[in-house]
Formats: C-alpha cells, sequence, structure tokens
C-alpha cells in the first residue's frame, strides 16, 4: 500500500531522470560537435597561413597548395576575395554551382563556423586578401542528429513496451479477480460442501447429534480460518514459534475426513518429527502446506493412491517433503507450475501453488521447490523453513 502511495512521486522521478539522461545526452553530444568543429578551425587556420604565405612567393607554390593540401580536406570550403566574392570551392555538392547559390552556401557555413581571414604581412602592413568559409563535415553532421535519432529510437521503444506492459498487466488484474474469486470459492467449497453433508446426515440420523454437530463446529471455524487466511496476505505477517508436526497433523486430519468429497480414495501418512520446531505464521504456513496437499490429490488419478509427508532438519532449516503417486509433472513445466495463471487442471486457476510460494518465499523467507518429479509416477515437493525468525 505504501508503494502505491508513492506512485506519483516515483513517476515524477522517472520524468526527472528521463529528462536529464536526455539533457546529458544532448550536452555530451553537442561537447564532441564542439571538439570537432574546433579541431577543423585548426586546420583552416593552418591552411589560411600557408595560402597567405604562399601569395607572397611564387604561384607555383600557391598552386602546389591547393592540389597537394586544399583539395585533400574533407569538409566543404570556400574561398572568397576581401569582398566575400567566392573565388575557388571544394567538397560541395557539385564543382559547377551558380554564383548566388555559393553565396547562400557561403552564408549558411559563416553560421556555422567564422571564417578564417587570409591575412597577408609584410614587415610594415597587414592586408586582409580573402577569407576562408569552412562547413561541418558529414561525420559532424551525422553527430548532431544522433542523439536526436537515438531519443527517437528509445522513446519508440518505451511507448511500445508501454502499451504491451499495459495490456499484459490489464490482463493479468481480469485474471487474478477472476482467479482470486475462483480460489475463494475453491477455499469455501470444502467446509461449504461438508456442512450441507452435515445437514442431509443429521436429518437421517437425527440421533447423532452430538457428533454431528462437534464437525459442523469444525467446519464453521474453517470458514473463519478461511477469511483470517485472505486478510493476512495483505498485512504483515506475525511469526512465531510454532511446532510444524502439530500443523502438518491438522492440515491432514481435515482433510482426510473429507476424502470422499474428492471422489477418490487416498491413503495419507505423516511421518513429521514431533519436535520440529520454525518460527511461522500457523495460519499462513497451514494454508500453504494445505495447497501443496491438496494439489497432490488432485494429481493423483488411481484407486490405490498415496500421499506421504516427512521431515528433515539442519542445524538453521527445516525440510517438509510431501510425495505423491499422482501424474507427475513434466520436465518442461516444472519452472512454471509457481507461475499465477498456470494450471494443468481443466478447471484449475493456477493460483494454489502460486499463493504457496509467495507465503513460503516472500513471508517466511523459505523456498519451496519440485524437488523431484516422473510423469506417471508422482511428484515430490520440497518446502525449505529457517529455524530462526526472519526479518520482514
Amino acid at each position: 500500500m505504501k508503494l502505491y502511495s508513492q506512485s506519483a512521486n516515483i513517476k515524477a522521478g522517472l520524468f526527472l531522470f528521463g529528462l536529464l539522461l536526455i539533457v546529458s545526452l544532448l550536452a555530451f553530444s553537442q561537447r564532441i560537435v564542439n571538439n570537432l568543429r574546433e579541431d577543423h578551425r585548426e586546420i583552416v587556420r593552418l591552411y589560411s597561413e600557408l595560402i597567405a604565405s604562399a601569395s607572397s612567393q611564387s604561384d607555383e607554390s600557391l598552386d602546389f597548395i591547393f592540389e597537394n593540401i586544399i583539395k585533400k580536406v574533407q569538409f566543404p570550403l570556400i574561398q572568397s576575395d576581401s569582398d566575400t566574392i567566392p573565388r575557388f570551392h571544394r567538397n560541395l555538392s557539385s564543382d559547377l554551382i551558380p554564383q548566388d547559390e555559393l553565396l547562400d552556401i557561403m552564408k549558411t557555413m559563416d553560421r556555422q563556423n567564422h571564417p578564417i581571414p587570409l591575412v597577408y604581412r609584410d614587415q610594415e602592413t597587414e592586408i586582409v586578401f580573402g577569407y576562408l568559409h569552412y562547413g561541418d563535415n558529414q561525420l559532424i553532421q551525422r553527430l548532431k542528429w544522433l542523439p536526436y535519432i537515438e531519443i527517437s529510437a528509445v522513446t519508440l521503444f518505451i511507448l511500445i513496451g508501454f502499451i504491451g506492459f499495459t495490456v499484459i498487466r490489464n490482463n493479468e488484474k481480469r485474471f487474478i479477480w477472476v482467479g482470486l474469486a475462483r480460489e475463494t470459492a475453491h477455499q469455501l467449497g470444502t467446509p461449504v460442501s461438508a456442512l450441507m453433508g452435515w445437514l442431509d446426515w443429521l436429518k437421517e440420523n437425527p440421533d447423532s447429534l452430538e457428533k454431528t454437530i462437534q464437525e459442523m463446529e469444525t467446519d464453521v471455524q474453517r470458514l473463519d480460518q478461511i477469511g483470517d487466511r485472505f486478510s493476512k496476505m495483505g498485512s504483515k505477517a506475525n511469526l512465531v514459534a510454532v511446532n510444524i508436526s502439530e500443523i502438518v497433523s491438522s492440515v491432514v486430519q481435515y482433510l482426510e475426513k473429507r476424502l470422499p468429497s474428492f471422489g477418490k480414495k487416498v491413503t495419507i501418512s505423516n511421518s513429521t518429527k514431533a519436535n520440529a520446531v520454525i518460527y511461522a505464521n500457523e495460519v499462513l504456513i497451514s494454508w500453504a502446506l494445505e495447497n501443496i496437499v491438496k494439489n497432490g490429490i488432485d494429481a493423483i488419478d488411481k484407486q490405490d493412491g498415496k500421499l506421504e509427508i516427512w521431515t528433515s532438519e539442519d542445524s538453521s532449516n527445516v525440510f517438509i517433503y510431501i510425495k505423491d503417486n499422482g501424474k507427475g509433472i513434466s520436465r518442461k513445466d516444472r519452472k512454471n507450475v509457481f507461475r499465477p495463471g498456470f494450471s494443468s487442471k481443466e478447471r484449475g486457476w493456477g493460483l494454489g501453488l502460486s499463493l504457496t510460494q509467495r507465503i513460503i518465499k516472500e513471508i517466511h523467507r523459505g523456498d519451496v521447490t519440485v524437488m523431484d518429479s516422473t510423469p506417471g509416477k508422482g511428484t515430490t515437493f520440497q518446502i525449505t523453513l529457517p529455524k530462526q525468525s526472519a526479518s520482514l
């Protein structure tokens, strides 16, 4: 709930971070462009000095500079006279460009880079006899557009991802609401069906009133426990020292009496150690165990169904094993059994094991895995729970 209350701050933070990222990208790109422009300016300044020096010498020296140096530059270059009339150009779109068009190109270059004067110097005077106008080469032009292309591509990717994420999230919301309703109905189904059965039994056997009322009280307590389970899923769970053997025995005892409602014959064997103590929330851990046991009973498709539960422990953890001789799980589906929505049952909604995993891993800081499974022979689940209290 706290996360939802901070959603506005999270969105504002993400917006500011994205804005800062864009500004940093543009600033970095502009810095590279400015550095390259400064390098070009140094080169053009060197050319201007060479041309100015050659102009005071022979025409052959000036021709040599133009043929062997100026023509090898990789960026647009225009040489003008002192009245800024174009006289020579290099690396433009064509060798034959009308004068008025050449003037427009030169003005565009001057907006990008200030022209370098060609200065003739002797011992007494300095004469500006022309200018070198230069533009950005293809590398600089591409670098100028690169940040905008990157930002557009990233924006498009984020937009597509956001649309896809929104569609997936909306589908998940619909599934969660429907699935939670079905899971609630599933949880309520066993005690409600049992209560209806006890009422029918009471009508047919009015002399068994005392025993029937005791069983009905058990189912009513079960209904109250189910409400308590769902209420604890959204709040901080209080973990205390509990005897896991007593919890397993309670789950097994309740389900054994109601096995006829599952429509199959199953023998449940409980061999948990009597002194196995863990720190847990009794309501939630019994829910997790019940989900796996029910899942094992549902997986049994033979008359001689067997389900075994036993424990072992080391210095820091208690291990609970639940083994059935049911249909088993294929290797490719083992990683999906705890995923919300995955179910091998025709009418299953795939929430039981996903809720179990959340209870074990997120609330109790333990682990639950498919230890072993063979199609047609059965499945063994392993639950690992710490003996010491975990900080939530």
